[in-house]
């Protein structure tokens, strides 16, 4: 029978290195497993070179058929699991660090209702490739560009500004935009060194402190240090305890969408649809604003 996963996790990932910490083999046993394919086929399947490994013509037609192939194995060991009661097997989910706390406190729950599933949670924003298998599911902000991924709209959210009362009683009077101009602005600095401006009537708004870390901006404005322009569920807990403070309520804006993604053919699989049915569930409670 033909062993197809070390060439398709090699194909996905363009290096027989990476399949093999994948695979948690060596990278010989990975590159022997696809020579032995190649030789049962009579066709070469990847192009070798000192920097890359890449696809031959015939390479991307069985990767193609070598996907289908699996997925339905894994639909039908999802189905004979499924079958005895229990949901289980693994789930790989990646969502940006701001949506840490939301994302980390549903899991917990959903383990408590699902404990033998097996949940991997990466918090980044790098793009983890669903169709390179290198997650399950994405919670992802913001416009969509890959239509061959099927998206559940979880929320909206909204951009909120705020600060400590403490900063506030010592600070000039802060009433309209304009006011910022005197003011300590906090913002936050993204993974690729491009701080997010605040879209504000116009106004240019004044940088102070740039911080590369959604919770320790919150942090910092809690502090007294100054005031910040997040997302309404950012700064939530912080508020409904006091901590915090909005102000400018007249100037929030409407923030980018929240959507969970799978691959294609992937939402009914059962260890998927009940994280997706869970997460959907979580993100409709407030602060986040439920999807229409």
């Amino acid at each position: 029978m033909l062993n197809v996963e070390p060439f398709v996790h090699t194909a996905e990932l363009a290096s027989f290195s990476a399949a093999a910490r994948r695979l948690g083999v060596s990278p010989a046993a990975i590159s022997k497993a696809v020579a032995r394919l190649e030789e049962e086929l009579g066709v070469q399947l990847l192009e070798r070179t000192s920097r890359r490994v890449g696809l031959t013509a015939e390479g991307e037609v069985w990767l193609e058929h070598c996907r289908v192939a699996l997925d339905a194995l894994q639909a039908g060991r999802d189905r004979i699991q499924a079958s005895s009661g229990a949901v289980r097997g693994e789930v790989r989910i990646t969502a940006s660090p701001v949506l840490g706390m939301r994302v980390g406190a549903a899991l917990g729950r959903l383990l408590d209702r699902h404990p033998e599933l097996d949940v991997t949670c990466t918090f980044t924003d790098d793009y983890l490739s669903l169709a390179a298998d290198e997650a399950d599911l994405a919670v992802r902000m913001g416009s969509l560009d890959d239509s061959a991924l099927v998206a559940r709209r979880l929320a909206t959210c909204r951009w909120v500004t705020v600060a400590a009362p403490a900063y506030l009683a010592r600070a000039p009077e802060l009433k309209r935009p304009a006011d910022l101009v005197a003011h300590r602005c906090l913002k936050f600095l993204g993974p690729h060194g491009r701080v997010t401006e605040w879209d504000l009537d116009g106004v240019a708004v004044p940088t102070s402190l740039r911080i590369g870390d959604g919770n320790a901006l919150v942090q910092a404005a809690v502090a007294g240090v100054g005031v910040i322009r997040v997302f309404d569920f950012v700064a939530d807990e912080a508020v409904r305890e006091g901590r915090l403070v909005p102000v400018l309520e007249r100037w929030e804006g409407e923030g980018p969408a929240i959507h969970l993604v799978c691959r294609a053919g992937r939402q009914d699989v059962p260890r998927l649809r009940v994280v997706i049915d869970h997460l959907v569930e979580a993100f409709r409670v407030e602060p986040f604003r439920a999807a229409r």
